[in-house]
């Protein structure tokens, strides 16, 4: 192991209070190993027995899924360490590994492992401090409220002006817009025809009462897609959310499910235990005579 690798273990806070004789012996137990971007160090449910430090790259630690569909839990970067747990309970993966960029990885065995903490004990310490602290952030993941209301979350980032549009754009998609528009222009030809014969301000063809209605349809388009665009947005983000409070309870519910199947697998081991012993042929030292003893009783006199 080249120097530079040596003072990476180093500088790994698991390793820390380790002597140099002790990191060196355990540098030689250390494989190296190289992935590409977009390669998985391992999946969900891969049997483990190793755990990983992060020399060059970046890793992502996800639950599995289709790749939009990915929750991802914690970026592994350089002097980081993943995969400790199936290295502690040799149990399967708990997560998958997936390398965001190439990466040089340093592979510790369980035995390298046992041999570290039989020298350093405080690496079985910095090694639950770090289990505790992932498990905490998987929980705050998994239990903060992702639901909310896209109506609330719209309405605070609101301008005078996007609340404008929305009024302009409710009110031209009303009944009373069209009954406004009548009246205003029954009025209009009332008045230049009817009341002011000699001296309208706009008769007949109205050309004045024309270029402000031009002008209230140009201003309306703008105003109208301005809040159409808006709208939009809005359920966007509502089917976000949406998606995201589905893809929360799929998780939760595949975990149930996980925990339930460990459990009835755990259940099923212990009944057959069960049965095993209450089938055992072996005697039970019950009602037998003892030893020396005759079949009949007869009388002392």
């Amino acid at each position: 192991m080249s120097s530079s690798e040596l003072q990476l273990l180093r500088s790994v806070d698991l390793f820390t209070g380790m002597d140099s004789q002790d990191l060196q012996s355990l540098a030689r137990r250390v494989v190296i190993s190289r992935y590409r971007a977009g390669e998985m160090v391992f999946n969900y449910g891969d049997a483990g027995s190793t755990m990983y430090i992060v020399a060059e790259g970046h890793v992502n630690i996800h639950l599995p899924g289709e790749a939009s569909r990915r929750v991802s839990l914690a970026d592994i970067t350089v002097g980081e360490y993943f995969g400790e747990l199936s290295l502690l309970d040799s149990k399967p993966r708990s997560a998958s590994a997936l390398a965001t960029t190439d990466v040089v990885l340093l592979e510790l065995s369980q035995e390298a492992l046992s041999r570290c903490v039989e020298q350093s004990p405080q690496i079985a310490m910095s090694l639950l401090r770090n289990m505790s602290g992932r498990i905490r952030e998987t929980n705050t993941l998994l239990s903060q409220r992702v639901a909310r209301n896209a109506e609330e979350e719209f309405q605070k980032h609101l301008t005078w002006g996007d609340r404008l549009a929305d009024r302009i754009a409710a009110l031209n998609g009303s009944w009373a817009f069209i009954g406004l528009l009548i009246g205003l222009s029954a009025a209009w030809a009332i008045v230049n025809t009817v009341l002011m014969v000699n001296g309208a301000f706009d008769p007949y063809p109205y050309e004045f009462f024309n270029l402000l209605l031009a002008v209230l349809i140009s201003l309306q388009g703008p105003l109208i897609v301005m809040s159409q665009n808006r709208q939009a947005s809005k359920d966007r983000t509502q089917a976000r959310i949406d998606y995201e409070v589905n893809l929360k309870n799929e998780v939760n519910i595949s975990t149930l499910v996980r925990e339930l199947s460990e459990f009835r697998r755990e259940m099923d081991l212990r009944l057959t235990a069960l049965a095993a012993q209450s089938n055992d042929p072996r005697p039970t030292g019950r009602g037998r005579p003892a030893a020396g003893a005759s079949g009949t009783i007869t009388d002392g006199s």
